[in-house]
């Protein structure tokens, strides 16, 4: 492939050189013109011996020379390859009077008598030399390419001639279009690779793995000095494959990784990787590409007694890149090193809760104490992921450490077994890490849960929340102090202390993968609490779903979706099913009572919340864990209007009156909730409770409420304070409610009358609350399907659902 060549008219330039030719081409001449190979020399002396044909003067090349200087022009190309005898003649040829003579060749390596030749040919004439292309110049070379391939060529070949050429040889419309170089323009280098001498190939092979220009790894690589080495860069250069900087060219990197011997890849890889491990250098970007995509090692890739060479480079990768740090370690369990452990660690943060739970069993049943040890924590730490909270304090006391010593406490305590907890050791005998220091706050936060005051929980779970940030997704956590505090913060109805945790915890990535699900769950929660709507994620299996699905039902039943509520019940019970008690499952057993109470379904609880009970007691019934419970329970009782489990509740609720502003205002609504359902609520009180709860963030909790009591006051003034609460409540979450002049607004009576029917009960049923009979309760909704414009019953009950939502009487 014919590589184009400069014409411009500047000194030292070929356009100079072929000027003067063409202007006198008998003339004496000896240029010499040096370039890396791919430059253009050889095409420079062909456009010169055109010349000088065309002008009927004889063209030589060493091997053809004779005597009589004057008749013809001698042109020697690649010179640096001939040897000391062919150069010393063609040094005499030189000194002749008249001769005419170009010598090309490239800076390396340098034959005896090459630089006395070169000297002599520089006398009187600078040397040629012949440049890299400029971008203008690619530009041209690909017939007027766009930007961006230019742009790419002109950086993937360094503006080389040659590797320019065959760009373009290769450039399919598709591939311009794409602004890539095609794989076909790398065919061309294979001829190159197999022209080296077999050091400069294997220097070039240590380039394209990253040893870069660390000599001192080189040359031990290739068993030579660093002065040998530098002159094997020299080379290197020389090829056109090395930049000025001793650094591969993009173009060159990728045709070594396509086109260089795969095994001589391999073996230079290993041995760097190795010598990088002697030194305490990073191995990670030399082993890396020994990977195949979909994992395991490239064929040949897995002896050489490596493996601790691979282990190293799990170590690196596991931070970053826990999947492939995973790969790693099973390599280097291959080679025979005792990874099981770490690998279990690598896979349970890339999120494979199975495959981890695989690893640590093996490595529990066989590995050192060490092993077995790391093995328990991330044993554990797959069980409280799957709400196995039990097992999980089990085997943190089985493999004691500072560590598990923190997480074992919240384990403990979260299960009711506050006798075996205890806070870690103040003066550990090793260094803290940001683990340990986060594992004991944690485990003081959950203490004080139980025993102390929510102010007290939350300043250590934040701390321990700020202590483990700048580690991010790169430890396994059984649960970040972000997810434990904003838990803690929803159960005292610290909501803007959860969406903090919460919020940096998201930013930080604390827990990676694996508890970036969870972050956003409690997100939702949050949300849901303060009355707005969320989208849910699907949680993994366990915990996680366990949220996901009470969630779901909460944010039906909230939005009066008895349709939505029976389809996600199932599997919400399923979830709950296979999930054992415990403190941080308390919230979606709550909410699973009052969707059940609202589906008539509350068999479907009664032994999780009798086993909620126990836990309970055993921890001494604590009032931050156990006050939102009984809310719930409550809640449960009035749907149900079971006056004698609603009165049970309030009477647990007045007993914790005092331990919390939040306390305080559920006792307050507990009582006025009591009156409702005996019809003799006072509605100043009502709105008094109902702000208490909205004070606190649970405003859709205050302004049900209010709607209810509403409904069931018979007194019209009553229930026009009631609605105006109610309203100005729905308004602080959703926006102003519509205007009631509006065509379409209801009658407050209507609006009673279309609560009730999203609600789901009969005209019947709706006269026997609201003291009317069945005839003007049809009449009624005859009226509201007239103002509302709809015929349809689903239509009709989805404007209903709307338009009670913004009036706050659900």
């Amino acid at each position: 492939m014919s590589a184009p060549v400069l014409t411009a008219f500047s000194a030292g330039s070929p356009g100079q050189l072929l000027a003067e030719v063409a202007a006198d081409p008998s003339a004496p001449l000896q240029a010499a013109v040096g370039a890396p190979g791919g430059y253009g020399k050889t095409e420079l002396l062909r456009q010169l011996a055109r010349v000088w044909q065309a002008a009927g003067i004889t063209v030589v090349t060493p091997w053809q020379a004779t005597g009589d200087a004057a008749g013809q022009v001698l042109l020697a190309d690649d010179a640096h390859r001939l040897d000391p005898d062919r150069i010393k003649g063609l040094r005499r040829y030189a000194e002749r009077p008249g001769a005419r003579i170009v010598v090309a060749y490239r800076p390396w390596p340098r034959p005896d008598g090459l630089s006395g030749l070169i000297g002599l040919l520089t006398r009187a004439r600078r040397p040629v030399r012949l440049p890299a292309m400029s971008a203008e110049q690619v530009r041209e070379r690909l017939a007027g390419a766009s930007p961006d391939l230019v742009s790419v060529v002109t950086e993937e070949t360094g503006g080389v001639p040659r590797h320019v050429a065959r760009v373009a040889a290769a450039l399919t419309p598709a591939d311009a279009a794409a602004a890539r170089i095609p794989l076909a323009a790398l065919a061309g280098f294979a001829s190159d690779l197999d022209e080296l001498e077999p050091d400069v190939r294997t220097l070039l092979l240590a380039a394209e793995a990253g040893a870069g220009l660390s000599f001192d790894l080189v040359a031990a690589l290739l068993d030579r000095d660093a002065e040998t080495v530098a002159e094997l860069v020299d080379a290197g250069r020389a090829t056109g494959l090395l930049a000025a900087d001793g650094t591969l060219l993009p173009l060159a990197r990728r045709a070594i990784a396509a086109l260089g011997p795969i095994g001589h890849r391999i073996d230079v890889r290993q041995r760097l990787a190795a010598l990088q491990l002697a030194r305490g250098g990073p191995v990670l970007p030399l082993v890396r590409p020994l990977l195949r995509d979909g994992g395991g090692l490239v064929a040949g890739a897995a002896g050489g007694g490596l493996g601790e060479v691979y282990e190293a480079a799990g170590e690196e990768a596991l931070g970053d890149d826990p999947r492939l740090a995973a790969e790693l370690f099973a390599a280097a369990a291959g080679a025979g090193r005792g990874t099981a452990s770490r690998r279990a660690l690598a896979t349970a943060l890339a999120g494979d809760l199975d495959e981890a739970s695989r690893l640590a069993d093996q490595a529990l049943a066989a590995g050192t104490g060490q092993q077995r040890a790391e093995a328990a924590y991330v044993a554990a730490a797959v069980l409280t992921q799957r709400g196995q909270t039990a097992q999980a304090a089990a085997l943190y006391q089985w493999a004691p450490s500072v560590i598990a010593a923190g997480f074992g406490t919240v384990a403990l305590i979260g299960t009711g077994q506050p006798a075996g907890a205890a806070l870690p050791d103040p003066a550990p005998a090793g260094p803290p890490t940001l683990l340990s220091s986060a594992a004991a706050l944690m485990a003081r936060g959950m203490a004080e849960s139980v025993g102390g005051t929510p102010t007290a929980a939350l300043s250590a779970l934040v701390q321990a929340a700020t202590t483990i940030e700048p580690a991010g997704p790169t430890v396994l956590l059984p649960d970040t102090p972000a997810a434990l505090g904003a838990t803690i913060a929803l159960h005292c109805a610290e909501l803007d202390t959860a969406d903090a945790l919460l919020a940096r915890a998201v930013q930080a990535g604390t827990g990676g993968a694996l508890l970036a699900g969870r972050h956003r769950l409690l997100q939702a929660w949050v949300l849901m609490q303060r009355g707005h709507a969320a989208p849910v994620p699907d949680g993994r299996p366990g915990r996680d779903r366990l949220f996901a699905r009470a969630l779901q039902a909460g944010l039906s039943r909230r939005a009066g979706d008895l349709v939505g509520l029976r389809s996600c019940w199932p599997d919400a019970c399923h979830a709950l099913i296979g999930q054992p008690v415990d403190l941080f499952t308390l919230l979606p057993l709550g909410e699973l009572t009052v969707a059940a109470a609202r589906l008539g379904e509350q068999h479907r609880v009664a032994g999780h919340l009798a086993d909620a009970d126990r836990l309970l007691d055993a921890l001494g019934n604590p009032p931050l864990w156990s006050a939102p419970l009984h809310w719930s329970r409550l809640d449960a009782a009035v749907l149900a209007e079971d006056r004698e489990l609603a009165t049970r509740h309030l009477e647990a609720l007045e007993e914790v009156r005092g331990f919390s502003p939040y306390t305080a205002a559920l006792a307050a609504a507990a009582v006025q909730w009591l009156d409702v359902l005996a019809g003799r609520a006072e509605p100043g009180a009502v709105v008094a409770a109902a702000h208490g709860l909205s004070g606190l963030g649970l405003i859709g909790d205050g302004a049900r409420l209010a709607g209810q009591a509403a409904i069931r006051t018979t007194d019209r003034k009553a229930m026009t304070l009631l609605l105006d609460c109610a309203r100005v409540l729905r308004e602080r979450v959703g926006g102003p409610a519509p205007d009631t002049r509006d065509p379409q607004s209801l009658s407050d009576r209507e609006l009673e009358v279309a609560a009730l029917v999203v609600e789901g009960l009969t005209y019947k049923q709706i006269a026997e609350r609201l003291y009317l009979s069945a005839k003007t309760v049809e009449h009624h909704m005859a009226r509201i399907r007239q103002r509302l414009g709809v015929t349809g019953r689903q239509e009709l009950l989805t404007r209903l659902r709307a338009l009670t939502d913004a009036e706050g009487v659900r």
